[in-house]
């Protein structure tokens, strides 16, 4: 899988061409941008999208996906919702959202990837109250994905309805667009204290389009702690091996979520960087 590896940019830096630099110097094939010095991706200007796209080709990566905040909002604003991190966005409607959208098709035509990550708008209370409304947005989305020929990737993300492995994939089956599928995130399943593997991974099979490696764990005070790869609660060795048998061949982005203590950002992903090489066997260099 290590040819199918690659980052996602301010998780090693918010100086994008120092995280390309880590990338290429660490074999890494690919990236996904999110933040660049404070600034989300959906808001980059036509001639800082050149610019970024020059900085990559001259290092002989690609843009595999667009992590965008899209659907990072609530359902109806009046309601009290839960809420994650925005990634220096403010809270817009969904209307807003979907008018974000449509720029961010053209940041990713721009940018010659095909992929944008999306999500199912921040949890209610009770989600399942809301559920058709949720599939009626996604279908819409899928749609108009389908028209600009780009695959939408749905995360499960625990501040968002579709929090868990069990959730994206009933939105994404029913939605049932060639234009929608799971991103699925392992470390978000542990981070949100569900068992990532083998039940989470169970309920999103043959519905994956990517996947986002980062490992977590519940305390003993029950708070909920992201680490390394290998230090957590995700057996990535058995989940990497069923994604093999079961014939997954799309990419990886590292998506670490770990700073360590008196560190940085990039010393966080070298960890899990490591951590990935200890389990697939590869000799790291110090």
């Amino acid at each position: 899988m290590f040819d199918r590896l690659g980052v996602l940019t301010d998780e090693v830096s918010q100086n994008v061409t120092e995280a390309f630099d880590w990338a290429v110097s660490n074999g890494l094939k690919h990236v996904e941008i999110r933040m660049v010095n404070g600034k989300n991706i959906a808001d980059f200007s036509d001639e800082e999208l050149d610019q970024l796209l020059f900085e990559v080709e001259k290092r002989g990566l690609y843009i595999s996906a667009i992590a965008s905040p899209i659907f990072k909002c609530a359902l109806d604003l009046s309601r009290a919702v839960a809420s994650g991190d925005m990634f220096g966005q403010k809270e817009e409607s969904v209307e807003n959202h979907f008018m974000k959208l449509e720029r961010v098709f053209e940041i990713c035509k721009k940018l010659k990837a095909d992929k944008i990550r999306i999500f199912s708008f921040w949890r209610e209370e009770n989600p399942s109250l809301y559920e058709a409304e949720i599939i009626e947005h996604l279908r819409k989305a899928a749609r108009i994905a389908g028209e600009k020929g780009i695959l939408l990737l749905l995360e499960n993300e625990n501040a968002c309805n579709g929090g868990y492995a069990s959730e994206v994939a009933s939105f994404v089956r029913q939605v049932d667009s060639p234009n929608l599928k799971v991103l699925w995130d392992p470390g978000n399943e542990a981070y949100g204290g569900k068992s990532a593997f083998p039940e989470g991974y169970n309920q999103v099979r043959g519905l994956i389009g990517h996947v986002h490696l980062k490992d977590a764990f519940i305390d003993e005070n029950g708070l909920s702690k992201c680490v390394p790869i290998g230090e957590g609660s995700v057996p990535f060795i058995d989940q990497l091996q069923a994604l093999k048998h079961d014939g997954y061949e799309g990419l990886f982005t590292i998506e670490t979520h770990y700073i360590p203590e008196g560190g940085t950002a990039k010393e966080g992903t070298q960890m899990t960087l490591e951590g990935l090489q200890k389990i697939l066997g590869i000799e790291c260099e110090k």
